[in-house]
């Protein structure tokens, strides 16, 4: 069973910043594209932040600047760097891993979430 195990949500003032972080089984983290999606309360799922082996990012508009998706091949881990922190980013964080053409099982897999909450 695939599964991606996140880490490092919690409660931060405004302004502050948080690094969250999603390990993957070393099959999938080598052949997916991994990513950051957020679902706040009432609205849809959204995506924050993606990145290919490549190297290629790709980042939602409301985070350019902002927060920073990098890979560590040695630990199979993506991480998202989140600064300068606003209320509205606070929601639900999942870690994606999408197939791009090759596949390991299904093409799409999704951590559980974690909570990121920006208040004072």
């Amino acid at each position: 069973q695939v599964q991606l195990v996140e880490s490092g949500g919690g409660l931060v003032q405004p302004g502050g910043s948080l690094r969250l972080s999603c390990a993957a089984p070393r099959v999938i983290f080598s052949i997916y594209r991994m990513g950051w999606y957020r679902q706040a309360p009432g609205k849809q799922r959204e995506l924050v932040a993606t990145l290919t082996g490549a190297g290629t990012t790709n980042y939602a508009d409301s985070v350019k600047g902002r927060f920073t998706i990098s890979r560590d091949n040695a630990k199979n881990t993506v991480y998202l760097q989140m600064n300068s922190l606003k209320p509205e980013d606070t929601a639900v964080y999942y870690c994606n891993a999408h197939s791009l053409g090759v596949s390991y099982g299904a093409d799409d897999y999704w951590g559980r979430g974690t909570q990121v909450t920006v208040s004072s």
